[in-house]
């Protein structure tokens, strides 16, 4: 062992605070210091933190039985996926580890999906400032050099189209396309949203096409729009769509949705997990479902939002010399800075108010779907202080 090298790879350029426990909305350090957290560990704990309906159904579950494989039925395992069926476009869910799992898995099936149908349609589009997770497949379907950089060769059959170039999309979208693989909210790439036209449009071209539309709602998902899942707001279903994040509440999970007919060429033997979908993550993920989908959440987080879009509107018309403007929708918001996006995260966190940066110079507020108006209230007032601060 090298004593200069650290026992933790170093590929993380973390902050020097560490948490010790966590209570809704808030993280709080050993020393007692307390934090208003609008990361929620990046759009993940959706319950906040330590939510006493996850708790306790964790300890049950962990106290009955942990781990059996896939080997075995998994009746937990089973409840989500009639939950996710129940309240979404899909037929069928797998159930993984990780938003990277279900890329690969998603991948794997689009492809399988033209192997047995006997046609040769190779291409997968894709979006500049899209992520998609960083295994190799899903760095080469975003194809930034940022994410590339030193991990080739890269696997084919993607072609990385300009955000929002409606011609460039049209020119590309032909019946040599296997897939369309787009976050309707992009997350990392800037809080960058997709009109809900341009989304029906989409749909529309893959129907013409035979296209499959294949949706990364991993960070945009489970209520953090204000919907169960952001292509509600448009109206259409994707044939394939992956989910994380706060599909757990916290706890690992991920799944990949997919119609039966998107879905047909995954046959026994095709994919599999060790630990995907195992007793204690279904457990939570079903809890989760059960809360995110009772009657009247989804309103509150509209109304949530509604409420902290205004505040921050009016956040922005003080401070125009800091920000440009609100991005994003329900409690997947942005703030597009004027001043480098990592001095406002820094001042902010002196206020003890916790965000998190994405790419285009934007700062992300991803409140858990639980936060207070009072919360909000004071989360905004942080970030005034925050803006007041920088030179």
């Amino acid at each position: 062992m090298t004593a200069q090298f650290p026992a933790v790879l170093p590929t993380y350029n973390r902050t020097a605070l560490a948490f010790s426990r966590g209570e809704g909305t808030w993280l709080i350090e050993e020393n007692g210091a307390r934090y208003l957290d609008l990361t929620s560990g990046i759009a993940v704990n959706a319950l906040g933190h330590a939510h006493p309906a996850l708790v306790q159904t964790l300890t049950e579950q962990a106290q009955a039985l942990w781990h059996v494989s896939n080997l075995y039925n998994i009746p937990a395992q089973a409840k989500l996926a009639e939950a996710l069926v129940e309240h979404t476009f899909a037929d069928t869910a797998f159930f993984t580890n990780s938003g990277t799992e279900a890329a690969e898995l998603a991948i794997k099936m689009v492809r399988k999906y033209w192997y047995e149908k006997g046609e040769d349609r190779p291409t997968i589009l894709t979006f500049e400032g899209a992520f998609h997770g960083r295994s190799t497949g899903a760095i080469a379907a975003a194809g930034s050099e940022k994410m590339t950089k030193g991990f080739g060769p890269l696997m084919p059959g993607f072609k990385v189209l300009p955000w929002g170039d409606h011609d460039a999309l049209r020119d590309a979208l032909d019946t040599s396309v296997a897939a369309v693989m787009i976050e309707p909210v992009q997350g990392e790439g800037g809080i960058r949203s997709l009109p809900d036209q341009d989304l029906k449009a989409l749909r529309d071209l893959c129907d013409q096409t035979g296209a499959l539309l294949l949706l990364d709602e991993v960070q945009c998902g489970m209520g953090r729009t204000g919907r169960l899942f952001a292509h509600e707001w448009a109206g259409i279903a994707p044939d394939i769509m992956m989910v994380a994040k706060g599909i757990g509440g916290g706890f690992p999970l991920g799944a990949v949705l997919a119609t039966a007919n998107a879905a047909s060429g995954m046959t026994a033997g095709t994919h599999g997990s060790t630990y995907g979908g195992n007793p204690l993550a279904c457990a939570v993920g079903a809890k989760v479902m059960e809360i995110i989908t009772a009657p009247g959440f989804l309103d509150g987080v509209r109304r949530k939002a509604g409420f902290f879009r205004q505040r921050l509107e009016s956040l922005v018309a003080s401070h125009p010399d800091v920000f440009e403007e609100v991005r994003g929708t329900g409690l997947m918001l942005g703030l597009k800075c004027r001043v480098p996006n990592l001095d406002l995260v820094k001042a902010a966190q002196a206020t003890h108010l916790l965000t998190v940066p994405a790419a285009d110079n934007v700062v992300r507020l991803l409140p858990p779907l639980t936060i207070t108006e009072d919360e909000i209230t004071e989360a905004v007032s942080r970030l005034d202080r925050a803006a007041a601060a920088l030179p």
